[in-house]
C-alpha cells in the first residue's frame, strides 16, 4: 500500500495537466529531432515523454523494479523509447539501491547522500529507506558505446550524479543534473567533472520550474561560487550545462 501511495503521489506531481507542454518548451533548445537522449533516473517518464515528443530516441533508465513497471505502462510504447532497468555509475557491475516505498523519487545508491540529507535537509527528516535491492549498474561511456552519443543527458539519481559522471570520458553536448539543499557538494562535483572534460557554461532552474534563473549563462567558476553561497537557499532544482559557444 505504501508503494502504491508513493507512485500515485508521483503521478499527481509529474503527470498533471499542462506539464508536458512546459517540459517541451524547456528542453526543445537542447533536443534535436532524430538524436539520442539519455534520461537517467526516468522515474515515471514525464521527461521521457517530452523528449520523445520532441522527436528524440530516448534511452530511459530506471533501476527500481516496481517503478520501472509503471514507466513501461506510461511511456514504454512511445516511438523511439527504450527502457533499461539499470543504475548508472562510475563502473559496470552491481549496486545496492536503497528504496523508499513511500517516496520512491528519493531512492538512491548513495549511502553518503542519504546520511547528509537526513542531517542537513529538514525536508528529509521523515523519509525512510525501507527496502534494498541489488540492481545492475552501467556507465555513461557504456551507454554511448551501445546507443550513440546523446545530444542531451538528464541525470536525476539522488546524490549519485557526480559518481555517474566519473563513468564519462568524453564530453556530451548538453546535460542537466539535480541540486538539493544539504547536498550541494554533489552538484559542485558534477561541475568539476564536466570542466575536466571540456569548457561548459551553466544555468539553473528552481524546483520544478520551467524558466532559467540567470539572465545569461555563467562559467563553471561562477556557478561553483553560487553553489558555495548556498544556491540562493533554494530547496532543490536542476542545473543545465552546455558546451561553451553553443547558443539556445
Amino acid at each position: 500500500m505504501r508503494e502504491l501511495f508513493g507512485v500515485l503521489r508521483s503521478l499527481v506531481v509529474y503527470w498533471r495537466p499542462g506539464r508536458q507542454k512546459a517540459l517541451r518548451r524547456l528542453y526543445a533548445p537542447f533536443v534535436s529531432r532524430g538524436a539520442v537522449v539519455f534520461d537517467v533516473g526516468a522515474h515515471l517518464g514525464d521527461r521521457t515523454a517530452a523528449f520523445s515528443r520532441l522527436g528524440a530516441a530516448v534511452i530511459a533508465l530506471e533501476p527500481q523494479p516496481r517503478v520501472a513497471r509503471w514507466l513501461r505502462r506510461l511511456v514504454g510504447r512511445r516511438p523511439g523509447v527504450r527502457i533499461l532497468e539499470e543504475a548508472v555509475g562510475p563502473r559496470r557491475g552491481q549496486a545496492r539501491l536503497a528504496v523508499s516505498r513511500l517516496t520512491p523519487t528519493v531512492s538512491t545508491v548513495s549511502r553518503a547522500w542519504r546520511e547528509d540529507m537526513i542531517q542537513r535537509n529538514p525536508g528529509f527528516r521523515g523519509v525512510r529507506w525501507d527496502d534494498e535491492v541489488e540492481v545492475p549498474m552501467t556507465t555513461l561511456d557504456d551507454l554511448i558505446e551501445r546507443f550513440g552519443m546523446p545530444c542531451f543527458c538528464k541525470l536525476d539519481i539522488e546524490g549519485y550524479e557526480a559518481d555517474a559522471l566519473e563513468g564519462l570520458s568524453r564530453p556530451i553536448q548538453s546535460l542537466s543534473f539535480e541540486f538539493v539543499s544539504g547536498g550541494l557538494g554533489v552538484a559542485d562535483g558534477c561541475v568539476s567533472r564536466l570542466e575536466a572534460l571540456a569548457p561548459y557554461e551553466y544555468n539553473a532552474v528552481a524546483g520544478e520550474g520551467r524558466t532559467f534563473l540567470f539572465p545569461s549563462w555563467v562559467s563553471g567558476t561562477d556557478l561553483r561560487a553560487w553553489l558555495a553561497r548556498g544556491a540562493d537557499h533554494l530547496p532543490f532544482g536542476d542545473l543545465f550545462a552546455r558546451r561553451s559557444g553553443v547558443t539556445t
